[in-house]
């Protein structure tokens, strides 16, 4: 029997223990990876963390053998600075402290584009007992709970190509009506029912025909929110972000079934998991704008 080699295990060790960090990502009450959950506890409980108030940093990489992982670390700070300065085009080597690490997760909750040059290709690394199932991110090809959230968030990142495609006409006073779609990415009305791609692409839809009372589920998110302001939903649940101009806000509220993006100065949008990758517009009206300063007021704010 051919005997092992000290030094190569060693190295082969040693490379098992290596990150080669990729990018990163908050996970607070004001700023967390959505495809996670609805809220903050719900997404820290999908990674079987604790949600404490001050967050986690969360590190994509991969360790030398090629094998995906997610490192958490409660050092917020440093994962802030370098997702800042990676955000203005500037380098950052983010090497969180061993003795900030929370946990190292098998596997990415979200898709990451890039790769660690000089190993083998990402892939989950080889489980050991007891070790949870690697994390994967949703699948582009369905339609369910995280892609209805993730659209939302592209929405909210995409607002003027989304608002673009929809007119200030009609009169929709914050309760929605149902309309037609002109088919040409310009809307026939701000509360009209349109269909437009909304998932992980979102962006590259296009305003089109409308389907049977759609608003039923929008009146049901509306509905929804309201009540979130005589109880307060899990925090995290509706976020407030500057919308980079003025004093705007983008507002994103999420609940069970539907998703939620409005700036504060104009009208809102809905996503519906019964109406795949639609997009439904909410006219401004008399009765938004008091919703949206409501829950703006009670929201947790990114900056």
């Amino acid at each position: 029997m051919a005997g092992t080699d000290p030094i190569a295990e060693a190295r082969a060790d040693a490379d098992a223990d290596a990150l080669f960090v990729l990018t990163a990502a908050l996970l607070t009450p004001a700023r967390f990876p959505s495809v996670l959950g609805d809220d903050y506890p719900a997404a820290c409980a999908a990674l079987g963390l604790q949600p404490y108030v001050d967050g986690y940093g969360l590190v994509f990489g991969q360790d030398g053998l090629g094998a995906r992982w997610t490192v958490v670390v409660d050092d917020v700070s440093l994962v802030a600075v370098a997702i800042s300065s990676w955000d203005c085009g500037m380098a950052y080597d983010l090497s969180p402290d061993e003795n900030s690490v929370v946990a190292g997760l098998p596997g990415w909750p979200l898709a990451v584009v890039t790769a660690a040059p000089g190993v083998p290709a990402p892939h989950d690394p080889e489980p050991e007992e007891g070790d949870p199932a690697p994390l994967v991110p949703p699948s582009g090809d369905a339609w369910g709970p995280a892609q209805r959230r993730l659209g939302a968030d592209e929405v909210a990142l995409q607002w003027a190509d989304w608002r673009a495609q929809v007119s200030d006409d009609a009169e929709g006073g914050g309760t929605p009506a149902t309309g037609t779609g002109s088919g040409t990415g310009t809307g026939t009305g701000t509360a009209e029912a349109s269909s437009a791609e909304a998932g992980p692409e979102a962006g590259s839809g296009t305003v089109a025909a409308s389907v049977p009372d759609p608003y039923d589920g929008v009146r049901r998110a509306l509905s929804e929110l309201r009540g979130y302001l005589e109880e307060a939903p899990p925090v995290g649940r509706v976020r407030s972000a500057s919308a980079g101009e003025g004093h705007a806000r983008v507002l994103r509220a999420d609940g069970p079934g539907w998703s939620f993006v409005a700036r504060t100065d104009d009208m809102a949008f809905v996503l519906l998991d019964e109406l795949p990758r639609e997009v439904l517009p909410v006219a401004r009206g008399p009765r938004l704008p008091a919703l949206l300063d409501a829950l703006d007021a009670m929201a947790v704010r990114t900056s």
